[in-house]
């Protein structure tokens, strides 16, 4: 009796993982549901996916430099988009918190933050602002040979830091040299701008911080206004000694209205418009 082997191929249904539904796109980015059936999913690069925006979604959607994907590719081939200093021609480069846009044939030059509803804000600075940027300091190790080194937020690795700075500090970081200028102490009575959580965006002074050995370490924040909340360590951000921010605010100062403010404000605008 002869067998005969029958080989059937294996069809997978497990994504390749190159492809992002529009549907599943962060909702940070507002993008439409309704424009097609994909979202451009950002290249790996110094942010994570959900932590960052593509450079297509900034120029095309946000920034309305182009209108369509080809002619966002004219203008990024161009070489006149540069992140944090340096020219990018990768359409889904992922820009994160912090990162500094500038295009240089216009003169502008952008900051990405927050709104106080948690969504991306492509925030307009000055040139003098756009030479500087603050990075958090995810951790501290020590190298080959005994070097220490920090590595941050944005996927940075620096040696030879200041021995005061600590994980969760916030350093500024020269642009063009790449090199530590100062650094914010995560303690109380700094400012600190909230990037993750029911709160994302939200900006306030650090009252005090919980210790939960085992679970998750919680810190207390008071705005401006005197509205206090709290939130996780991670999502804190320091951005200023004292009072005084070291990057310059969007309109707001990071202060969450609730719904029935927001709807006093609406009527009082209108009502100075009649």
């Amino acid at each position: 009796i002869r067998f005969e082997l029958q080989t059937k191929a294996v069809v997978s249904t497990q994504s390749t993982g190159k492809h992002l539904k529009r549907l599943n796109a962060p909702k940070k980015w507002m993008l439409d549901k309704l424009s097609g059936k994909f979202a451009p999913k950002p290249s790996a690069g110094p942010h994570k996916m959900r932590e960052s925006m593509p450079m297509i979604v900034v120029v095309r959607n946000k920034l309305k430099y182009a209108l369509t994907y080809n002619e966002t590719k004219k203008v990024t081939m161009s070489r006149s988009i540069k992140v944090d200093g340096k020219v990018r021609t990768d359409m889904m480069f992922p820009i994160g918190f912090q990162d500094v846009i500038t295009i240089e044939r216009t003169g502008e030059f952008f900051r990405m933050l927050f709104d106080v509803k948690g969504r991306f804000l492509i925030h307009r600075i000055k040139k003098e602002e756009a030479a500087y940027k603050l990075c958090g300091v995810k951790s501290l190790s020590t190298a080959a040979k005994g070097i220490p080194i920090l590595v941050t937020h944005d996927g940075r690795t620096i040696r030879y830091p200041d021995p005061l700075i600590k994980v969760h500090d916030t350093i500024k970081l020269d642009i063009e040299s790449g090199k530590i200028v100062d650094h914010i102490k995560f303690e109380p009575g700094n400012l600190a701008y909230i990037t993750g959580g029911q709160n994302c965006g939200r900006i306030g002074i650090i009252t005090h911080k919980e210790k939960h050995p085992g679970s998750f370490d919680i810190v207390h924040v008071k705005d401006s206004v005197g509205h206090s909340f709290a939130t996780r360590l991670s999502n804190v951000f320091p951005i200023g000694r004292g009072k005084q921010a070291w990057i310059s605010l969007p309109r707001g100062k990071g202060v969450r209205l609730t719904i029935a403010e927001e709807r006093d404000r609406k009527l009082a605008a209108k009502a100075k418009e009649m």
